[in-house]
């Protein structure tokens, strides 16, 4: 469906002819558009059948644009407005305050034609001096500027799912609200998320919005309408609120998860059948009689498909298993029985061992690796030979005061520029695990990268590579490395590659998890946690093995302590 296409289009028409100062018209294309936006049928069937005039609002003159848009996939008329109006209204529409009207005064007094422009503007003190605007406006400007800015950004996965959870858990507790679930990128739990997209349903969808606007960290009101409403929150975060009826939540929360391309291919299976799919629901072509919506499940059993899991709706094969019903069953968010990489004290963590193990315990683990960092890494504040065996002693003592409960004495070592580790074998063969891992060196050629990790797994007490792409989200790339050299040696050695659901590692990402299982390699999730509160993030290890494909059986870490050591070196 291009309804939201096309109510996109006139909004922006409305904008530049508002710009212009023209009367009357842009009330006219923003009403076409609100009842556009709000159609139940797809607006390119009521186009092909010749009846777009029996729209309501939707007159001869907006009917031949919108003809236009769909048959070409522009718009000549909105072109032709650009051109006389060289302004980036989505831009600057972002900035809070900054009408059509302002705008265009900005534009005929300044030549502002895009945010660039208006923060030089408000810098040099310009817009002050503009009758109606002075220097409160200027101000409020250059705050709104810079607020733009971080909410242009792209957030961190567990970042943003804190924030959403919290929404999410406030509208829930409403008496008005029956259902509510978080959608979009957030729901496929991609590693960083743009805003937050929110469904719920309601007798009272305007009460909902009330609430939901005037929530304590919600920094700006973007808009305010019946059953869907925007806001900035303090966070940085845009967020979108949307009440749908309980007949269609589950399409529409199958429209709002996406992915896009996962939509358009569903679509098109939906139409080979004789059916349409969009947001309201699935309906029968002929009949328009409605055939599935209320739930995800049904959407999916009317089209001939499996149901497939929100981490995994990326077109990416996905929906060519489910035809066959073949998927594989994902390993699940309560399958990990123990924590494989976490820093204490001893290096370079904030709590104490039997800390660290608590706060295990209260998660529902079963046992945890202490990896503290050893060898020459001063920066980490690792651990010398003498401090290994006094830890080891500390873990012993943990071990017998805990029920039902397991410390492993494990370690992260470092690989050297050569390939060999900073601490010598025959300390590394009395650990129960030992991790190693790159920490310098991120700009080594793809083979002197690919060699060094090599040479690693071909050591016969490393059991595992954490996070072996050394990549930091947002702020480091990973280093180049041949993953295909790599898996192999790892198959060769039978060494585990870890997961490292730190937020701003999730290292190996999906697709590498997926490649890594059909190479027949099995995985460790690590948190890498520093502090007890951070054993939390096993769950956003747990989305990347999911959005890899990966079942509980690729995972060591879901088995019991015992099995899960014999399947190591």
């Amino acid at each position: 469906m291009k309804n939201h296409e096309v109510a996109e289009l006139l909004n922006e028409i409305a904008d530049l002819l508002e710009i212009q100062d023209i009367q009357f018209k842009p009330r006219a294309y923003r009403k076409a558009a609100f009842v556009i936006d709000g159609l139940s049928e797809d607006i390119e069937e009521i186009w092909k059948k010749n009846k777009l005039d029996d729209i309501p609002a939707v007159g001869e003159g907006i009917a031949k644009k919108i003809s236009d848009f769909l048959e070409h996939g522009t718009s000549s008329y909105l072109e032709k407005l650009k051109k006389q109006v060289p302004v980036d209204i989505e831009e600057l529409g972002k900035i809070e305050g900054l009408g059509p009207k302002t705008i265009m005064k900005l534009y005929k007094k300044l030549n502002v034609k895009n945010i660039k422009d208006l923060e030089k503007a408000a810098k040099q003190h310009k817009i002050q001096k503009i009758e109606g605007l002075g220097h409160t406006v200027e101000e409020n400007i250059l705050k709104s500027i810079e607020f733009a800015k971080l909410s242009g950004k792209r957030f961190l996965l567990g970042y943003a799912l804190d924030v959403a959870r919290e929404i999410k858990n406030r509208l829930s507790n409403l008496n008005d609200v029956s259902k509510v679930e978080i959608a979009g990128s957030l729901r496929r739990k991609k590693e960083t998320i743009g805003d937050i997209d929110i469904l719920a349903t309601s007798k009272n969808p305007e009460k909902v919005m009330d609430f939901f606007t005037s929530m304590e960290n919600v920094a700006d009101v973007i808009a305010k309408g019946s059953t869907k409403s925007m806001v900035r929150l303090k966070e940085g975060l845009q967020a979108d609120v949307r009440v749908i009826s309980e007949k269609n939540y589950g399409a529409a929360l199958l429209y709002f998860t996406g992915n896009k391309q996962h939509n358009i291919t569903l679509r098109k299976i939906a139409i080979k059948k004789g059916l349409k799919l969009s947001e309201y629901g699935l309906f029968d072509k002929k009949s328009n009689k409605m055939l599935a919506g209320k739930t995800e499940e049904e959407c999916y059993k009317k089209l001939g498909l499996a149901y497939i899991e929100p981490e995994i709706r990326e077109d990416e094969g996905e929906i060519e298993v489910a035809e066959k019903n073949k998927l594989p069953k994902l390993m699940g968010y309560k399958d990990l029985k123990g924590d494989l990489q976490m820093h204490t004290k001893w290096s370079d963590g904030s709590n104490t061992i039997m800390e660290m193990a608590n706060a295990a315990k209260k998660l529902g683990f079963e046992y945890i690796c202490i990896t503290d960092h050893t060898g020459n890494l001063k920066i980490a504040n690792a651990l010398d030979e003498k401090r290994i065996k006094k830890q080891r002693k500390e873990i012993d003592k943990a071990n017998q005061q805990l029920k039902n409960f397991t410390i492993l004495h494990g370690t992260e070592v470092n690989i050297k520029d050569n390939g060999t580790l900073d601490m010598k074998d025959r300390v590394l063969k009395e650990f129960d695990i030992v991790l190693a891992a790159i920490h310098s060196g991120f700009k080594n050629s793809k083979e002197k990268i690919t060699q060094r990790l090599i040479k690693a797994m071909e050591n016969e007490h490393i059991d595992i590579i954490a996070h072996p792409f050394g990549r930091l989200i947002n702020e480091r790339p990973a280093y180049e490395m041949d993953f295909d050299k790599v898996l192999e040696k790892a198959s060769q050695t039978n060494t585990i590659l870890e997961i490292n659901a730190y937020p701003d590692r999730l290292d190996l990402n999906d697709v590498n998890v997926r490649a890594a299982i059909k190479a027949c390699i099995k995985l460790s999730i690590g948190t890498d946690a520093h502090e007890a509160s951070e054993l939390r993030y096993y769950e956003l290890g747990i989305a990347t093995a999911r959005r890899g494909w990966a079942e509980k059986k690729d995972i060591i870490n879901t088995y019991s302590v015992k099995e899960m050591l014999s399947l190591l070196k």
